[in-house]
């Protein structure tokens, strides 16, 4: 980034943070709600009839990852040993003792209206499948990448977007100890993302490691490394969450998410302490901020997902602890509102774990634990902020 360009935007960054500081002051003395003049951010509902009920009596798992491709098909991976076989899938045991249900393929393709249109994935005698497949993305060549949270889950999958198998990148089942430093193996693998200009991906390495790792998306030849704050990461284990303590200087696993954006920033969830960290490409730290940081245990910043505007001017934060979604803006890291409840209803969450978005502006989630599911939630346009939490974000009758 030359630095004319750095300074037009650090001050448009400042001149942003002001204009929603006071818009969320007024949010705060209920003036948002009642007289209409706060900030505007995106609003949403919830499509109860998205997607189409599957066939064959199929049933979905742990739900670990969406993703959307350049024909804004949704992907989606599950877990088919989540499922539970006495209770639920009467018609996979031998004998069957029922006539439902089955569970699906571990990676269903759905087109924009809801449609599933392939499945595919599971073990195979030509790559390892992961032990606990976690995280689904579409590349910029609407190529399929899977990584996995298993204690032997070493390596990552990459595939073509009908299932095809392209290649293996690190050491399968290399050992169960983390090595944040090594250049041949990774660290159970939360999820990838990928840099379209520089062909890069990132992978948030994860549930055993403590650092984002960068490869060549075209090779897999490893190309750069680095901890919280830029440090270099320690896998020394750490004590438990407390939020009335400092932050400390490593992330804690997992590292759930790296996500690059246009403007050549990285957005890195650092689950377990309630915070995203900002990097420059190269890993220079830049910013950090915490999101519901009374949270312990899971934590609260599980995956982002950028709104599809040139600036990427909005980030959509999945909170699987506190079952909602925060509406955030990207470049002074305000939460200006959320979405979502603990439920099984439409637009409620059980573990809402990933998110995504497709051209259209409209928001995908996932649900792990037993919520099991898929949602999407439908890009209705800009609209002053109603709360700073709205709850479900029901249909409206009067639209």
């Amino acid at each position: 980034m030359n630095g004319k360009r750095r300074i037009l935007i650090l001050g448009a960054v400042a001149g942003i943070a002001i204009a929603l500081a006071c818009g969320q002051a007024a949010m705060n003395d209920g003036a948002a709600a009642s007289t209409g003049q706060g900030v505007e951010a995106p609003m949403f509902e919830v499509d109860p009839f998205w997607p189409k009920p599957l066939p064959d009596h199929w049933l979905l798992g742990s739900t670990i990852g969406v993703a959307v491709d350049s024909r804004d098909h949704v992907f989606i991976i599950h877990r088919r040993a989540s499922i539970d076989e006495r209770t639920e899938l009467g018609a996979d045991v031998d004998p069957p003792t029922g006539d439902c249900c089955s569970a699906a393929p571990e990676v269903l393709e759905f087109d924009p209206e809801g449609n599933l249109v392939n499945s595919w994935g599971g073990p195979s005698d030509g790559y390892v499948w992961p032990g606990s497949n976690h995280g689904i993305t579409a590349d910029h060549m609407d190529n399929l990448w899977i990584g996995g949270n298993g204690p032997n889950d070493t390596h990552i999958l990459k595939f073509s977007r009908d299932g095809e198998f392209l290649a293996s990148y690190g050491e399968p089942e290399a050992g169960r100890e983390p090595d944040s430093h090594s250049q041949t193996r990774f660290n159970r693998v939360a999820k990838l993302a990928f840099d379209a200009e520089a062909n890069e991906a990132y992978l948030a390495d994860g549930y055993g490691g403590r650092r984002v790792a960068v490869l060549d998306a075209s090779t897999g030849a490893f190309k750069r490394y680095w901890g919280a704050y830029g440090n270099a990461p320690d896998d020394t284990p750490t004590p438990p969450y407390d939020p009335d303590a400092p932050l400390i200087q490593q992330f804690r696993t997992p590292v759930h998410c790296a996500e690059p954006t246009l403007d050549g920033l990285v957005y890195v969830c650092d689950r377990a302490n309630d915070r995203i960290q900002v990097f420059q490409a190269d890993g220079t730290y830049v910013n950090e901020v915490q999101i519901a940081p009374r949270t312990r245990g899971d934590g609260s910043v599980w995956d982002i997902a950028f709104s599809r505007d040139p600036e990427q001017t909005w980030m959509y934060v999945a909170d699987g602890k506190n079952m909602k979604v925060y509406v955030v803006h990207r470049a002074s890291l305000e939460v200006v509102t959320s979405f979502g409840d603990g439920g099984r209803q439409p637009g409620q969450f059980i573990g809402v774990h990933s998110i995504a978005t497709d051209s259209r502006g409209n928001i995908y989630t996932t649900e792990t634990y037993a919520g099991k599911r898929v949602q999407k939630f439908v890009y209705m346009g800009m609209g002053p902020v109603p709360a700073e939490h709205q709850g479900p974000p029901w249909p409206r009758g009067d639209q």
